[in-house]
């Protein structure tokens, strides 16, 4: 078996229970990081999500999609297009948060080749955003790391500046910034040519390359009117940021805007099984139904009833349980945690996040935000530590510019109390001190 570390060791997990991982040793963990970077958004083991399963199991596990339908898949379809924005109504099920993005992509060109606009085809993207690991995903993904081994086989698509204002790449400050990083959209759109650019594709906070980085205000209104005056899809990638994570259902809406479409995965399936979706606006659907089209894809696993069953238990239990509105709750209680951390921890350089997704950056020192040399592995340290202490977090690298940098990013199930949080502070706290001692003497 590959590893995704073949150099570490890898102790068994063997059980779960709602925030809580145990080992083959029986020792427990509080999953901060809700399984790997979100997707686990109810809690580990929860029974009624487990009987949807089983039920659907017993009835059929596999439907050939490509000749039929099945009645989980079109009922998960109504109930995303209920809790979408409004104009998003169609959904095209997929296996996962990489293969949303490829769809998407694919989807984005296909309309453009529908309406006639058969030069567009290029997906503006940001440095240091990330979609996925497949070669697609890539190609319009931002991070330096995950990309630089594929170069040779990617296509080259435009990327802009980050919206990262703890680290401005224009050297400006907000609000004083006239929001540039947002405007140079339309620089680029320019510089390769409005007749060739299909789409803009971000994620509305991003999670695994800088830790849970939030815009501005004003910053996807700016891109929705660029994306509109140059007639490009905006693709909202909400794989981790979807099904409540920050509060509401879609990330998106804590900015006012609608995009064209919108790709999530991990917590739709509750981590139960993999299930992605690419969630469609009408005016994107119509084309292709005035065309007489299909999309042109199809994957094995796609609309399968057994995830599909899982998909609907698990929005049904958000909603049953009221976890969007707790998950506000606990996740401004975890910021604040890690405002009181960052007093007294000199290597913690920024905090920011919505709902739990939150995270934080660490840094070699605070007042000029330099970061700690790569071969430091501060944030694999921190983790290290962490896991001693019996709770699960997720580091990342390569925050400051793809190449230096540490971040740790946070996202614990909905469920997860105010206990919860001090717990996992109190280890933190213990970690930091640790590694501070390690790093700084």
């Amino acid at each position: 078996m590959f590893y995704r570390d073949m150099f570490s060791e890898h102790i068994r997990i063997v059980r779960g229970e709602d925030v809580y991982i145990y080992d083959e040793f029986g020792k427990k963990y509080l999953d901060a990081s809700g399984g790997a970077n979100a997707s686990i958004p109810i809690g580990h083991g929860v029974k009624p999500v487990i009987d949807a399963m089983v039920e659907q199991a017993r009835k059929v596990a596999f439907v050939p999609m490509h000749l039929f339908s099945n009645e989980p898949a079109e009922i998960l379809a109504d109930e995303i297009a209920k809790i979408a924005p409004s104009g998003l109504t169609t959904t095209w099920f997929v296996n996962s948060g990489s293969e949303a993005a490829d769809n998407a992509v694919k989807i984005t060109r296909q309309y453009h080749l529908e309406n006639g606009n058969t030069g567009k085809f290029k997906i503006i993207s940001r440095w240091q955003g990330f979609f996925g690991n497949t070669l697609g995903a890539l190609e319009v993904g931002g991070h330096t790391f995950r990309r630089s081994k594929f170069i040779p086989l990617l296509k080259d698509m435009p990327h802009i500046p980050p919206a990262y204002c703890y680290r401005c790449w224009f050297g400006k400050t907000y609000p004083d910034c006239d929001m540039e990083c947002a405007r140079f959209l339309e620089k680029v759109v320019k510089q390769e040519g409005p007749e060739c650019v299909a789409g803009f594709m971000a994620e509305p906070i991003v999670g695994a390359t800088t830790g849970a980085t939030t815009p501005p205000k004003e910053y996807f209104p700016i891109i929705r009117e660029i994306c509109d005056k140059y007639e490009m899809a905006m693709i909202a990638d909400e794989v981790q940021t979807g099904v409540g994570r920050t509060g509401k259902w879609f990330a998106i809406e804590h900015w006012g805007v609608t995009p064209d479409i919108i790709t999530t995965a991990k917590g739709l399936s509750g981590g139960f099984t993999p299930l992605g979706a690419v969630i469609v606006r009408d005016k994107i659907v119509d084309s292709f139904k005035r065309e007489k089209a299909n999309i042109v894809g199809g994957h094995t696993y796609s609309g399968n009833p057994v995830s599909c069953a899982i998909g609907i238990a698990v929005l049904t239990h958000i909603q049953k349980n009221n976890l969007i509105e707790k998950c506000a709750e606990s996740g401004a209680y975890l910021k604040k945690r890690l405002t009181e951390l960052q007093a007294n921890h000199q290597i913690i350089g920024d905090v920011r996040g919505m709902g739990l997704m939150v995270g934080f950056e660490l840094v070699k020192d605070r007042s000029t935000k330099e970061p700690f040399p790569t071969d430091a592995k501060v944030s694999r340290r921190l983790t290290q530590e962490c896991m001693k202490r019996g709770a699960i977090i997720y580091p990342g690298t390569g925050t400051a510019d793809g190449i230096v940098g540490d971040h740790i990013l946070l996202t614990p199930p909905y469920t997860v109390t105010r206990e919860h949080v001090d717990e996992l502070t109190s280890i933190l706290d213990e970690s930091l001190t640790v590694v501070e001692k390690q790093l700084l003497g």
